[in-house]
């Protein structure tokens, strides 16, 4: 099934997709329905054109399955917690930037916001990994500009 398009998917029986499947993932098919046989194989379709996950993507996966099927929760070792009243400092095209770490959010340039990548996209004009343009990734060094209010 080399020459399957996305088009083709809508009007597809049943029996149809799975054959698809088993084309696509040289695999039989999960036991579901169709709707979601139409979603996996659109994904493998477009993930063929434009790119899969990325590695790191993959092993958050595994590890959040892993987590599941031994524990029942699941955590990030992307998440970052920053206690409330710690502030954040950042130099950006000369220019100076502080953040209020809330209760509930953070406070810039006496304006609340939900995400800090919300005041990364209105410092810099751009999407932005607020953690990242605040210097907060695992993987940082020691540039890192938090100061805490003690």
């Amino acid at each position: 099934m080399t020459g399957l398009s996305l088009d083709e998917l809508p009007a597809m029986s049943p029996p149809e997709l799975r054959a698809a499947w088993r084309g696509q993932y040289r695999k039989p098919a999960p036991d579901i329905g169709p709707d979601l046989l139409r979603r996996g194989l659109a994904w493998k379709l477009q993930a063929r054109v434009h790119g899969g996950l990325t590695t790191s993507t993959r092993k958050a996966i595994d590890k959040a399955s892993r987590q599941l099927e031994q524990g029942g929760a699941v955590s990030s070792d992307r998440y970052i917690s920053i206690k409330p009243g710690t502030r954040l400092v950042r130099e950006w095209h000369g220019k100076t930037y502080h953040v209020l770490v809330l209760d509930d959010g953070f406070e810039h340039a006496g304006r609340r916001y939900e995400s800090l990548s919300q005041i990364a996209r209105a410092i810099t004009g751009a999407h932005w990994s607020g953690p990242r343009f605040f210097g907060l990734r695992k993987q940082t060094t020691s540039r890192r500009r938090t100061h805490s209010n003690g």
